[in-house]
């Protein structure tokens, strides 16, 4: 999962914690205590990070234009961010900002935050996740027509192409 540029705002919290497992080898960093860290998990709340995880992933993938699993009803992420309540503030300045209501705010509060500001300012459908099956890795897509299919197209992209082009040779 290489190629990363920087991505704005709290879509880096995003896709740091989609990049936590690595779908080829399934490493987990989420089983470590420094990837538990990273993001001011306990070990008890691994499982529900797992499944924020994994929810996202999916959304990037739909981001991505690739049919999400599942019967078509209300996504997984929307039921996990439904206990994540915001609130808006305003700044002396007069900026308003969505923040969590909760503090310190738990992980699924600032991905709620972070989504709801990403939405706003339009960047929230430009994270997607690779199309490569043995990836499925976080990205966010500055591409001008926003088509991009791969984390890295001289990893995940060659190989796709490889493979097509050995596809119809052989």
């Amino acid at each position: 999962m290489s190629g990363r540029d920087s991505v704005p705002g709290g879509l880096a919290l995003i896709e740091a914690l989609v990049n936590t497992l690595d779908v080829g080898t399934g490493a987990d960093t989420l089983d470590t205590a420094d990837g538990r860290a990273a993001f001011a998990l306990a070990e008890p709340d691994v499982p529900a990070a797992r499944a924020l995880r994994e929810a996202l992933r999916t959304v990037c993938l739909a981001h991505a234009g690739h049919r999400p699993p599942g019967d078509g009803s209300v996504p997984l992420l929307d039921r996990l961010l439904a206990d994540a309540p915001l609130r808006v503030t305003v700044d002396p300045a007069g900026a308003a900002a969505l923040r969590p209501v909760e503090e310190p705010p738990g992980l699924t509060a600032r991905v709620a935050a972070a989504i709801a500001t990403a939405t706003a300012d339009g960047t929230w459908s430009r994270l997607k996740a690779c199309e490569a099956a043995d990836c499925r890795g976080a990205y966010y897509d500055r591409s001008p027509a926003g088509r991009r299919r791969w984390c890295s197209m001289s990893v995940c992209g060659a190989r796709a192409k490889m493979r097509t082009y050995r596809a119809k040779r052989g």
